[in-house]
């Protein structure tokens, strides 16, 4: 009877149905509805006041200007931060993973610290998200070889975050050192990226970002309905027909290349990755099919809205986006912590 009771609860519920639950469809219209009201909303926000710029003065057409700048870099660093993280928790099967708290952020950091300190970046403005995106994934391998160690090559994931934050430490403090050493403009420069800004890139490093972060995006959506089967397991994952060992390397790498180039393009961002996915899923169910883009489109709105307040509340004084993230995702990591310690969500 029990039993009974239980499969007519599953069947209720939709999880087994290829039918969306009408609330689940409400939130979905609200939500898209709500993407355009916000992005408006922040157009608004600035030190300067509550309202549009006037376009008819040189001045306002500026800030305008400015403020649509920073709204698309707002988009693409949240949009690669937010799919980033989706990857991430799908293939470790953890909603912790991001890439900040995976040290995938900080190898970037560290990466794109040295191409600015060097010049590269000013001559080559390209060669910040190669650098970022070639340290990034060393990185990972480090942290991936350091979890391995006494597990036979099959990390645990909480060894993997461990050795992640560990990682995270240890490029933080080579940035420091790098920064202590440079000189007055390189070491402003550095310390302003570091803490997060949505400061128009040039034109190039924008397009070319742009590519980058539309290429990872199109390449962690293709990998979806196989990120689903294996949030299952690898045993189920290999019921399927799937090599779980391929899907794992591709995702990382697109994972990773997606965190790089939004490092590379508005500094070290965190908890983006962490909370726009655990959010969206919830909202809207686990299907990386429609939770990927979802998550893109939130994370880049969330981002955009953390940017405006951080320009406006302590206006004329704008803070780095990086510090609005941090307040924000600090608790919120706390909060899943204490949940997963209740209610493990890993096999």
């Amino acid at each position: 009877m029990a039993s009974t009771q239980q499969r007519v609860a599953v069947c209720a519920d939709n999880r087994f149905t290829k039918k969306k639950p009408p609330l689940q469809r409400l939130r979905l219209v609200l939500f898209l509805l709500a993407v355009p009201l916000l992005l408006i909303v922040s157009l608004m926000l600035g030190p300067s006041g509550i309202g549009f710029p006037d376009l008819d003065s040189p001045v306002g057409s500026a800030i305008a200007s400015l403020r649509f700048s920073r709204m698309l870099m707002g988009m693409m660093t949240g949009a690669a931060l937010a799919a980033s993280g989706v990857v991430f928790q799908a293939l470790l099967r953890n909603p912790l993973a991001e890439p900040y708290v995976l040290g995938v952020s900080g190898g970037a950091g560290l990466g794109a610290t040295i191409s600015i300190l060097a010049g590269a970046s000013l001559a080559l403005p390209m060669s910040l998200p190669v650098v970022a995106f070639v340290s990034a994934v060393l990185t990972l391998l480090l942290v991936y070889g350091i979890a391995s160690q006494g597990s036979a090559g099959q990390p645990s994931v909480y060894s993997l975050i461990l050795s992640g934050v560990i990682v995270s430490a240890i490029c933080s403090s080579i940035i420091m050192f790098l920064v202590s050493t440079a000189s007055v403009d390189g070491m402003h420069n550095v310390i302003w990226w570091m803490l997060g800004s949505l400061q128009p890139a040039s034109t190039a490093q924008q397009q070319f970002s742009a590519l980058l972060i539309v290429g990872g995006l199109a390449g962690c959506w293709v990998l979806s309905s196989r990120l689903n089967a294996l949030v299952l397991g690898r045993e189920m994952a290999h019921y399927q027909g799937i090599n779980a060992g391929v899907v794992i390397i591709v995702g990382l790498l697109f994972s990773t290349l997606l965190a790089a180039t939004a490092v590379s393009l508005s500094g070290m961002i965190g908890f983006v990755g962490l909370i726009v996915p655990h959010v969206m899923r919830a909202s809207f169910g686990p299907d990386h099919r429609r939770l990927l883009p979802l998550a893109a489109l939130g994370g880049g709105v969330f981002l955009v809205i953390c940017d405006a307040v951080a320009r406006t509340i302590l206006a004329p004084i704008e803070i780095p986006v990086g510090v609005v993230t941090a307040l924000v995702g600090g608790p919120f990591f706390l909060l899943i912590l204490q949940r997963r310690m209740k209610q493990a969500w890993i096999a």
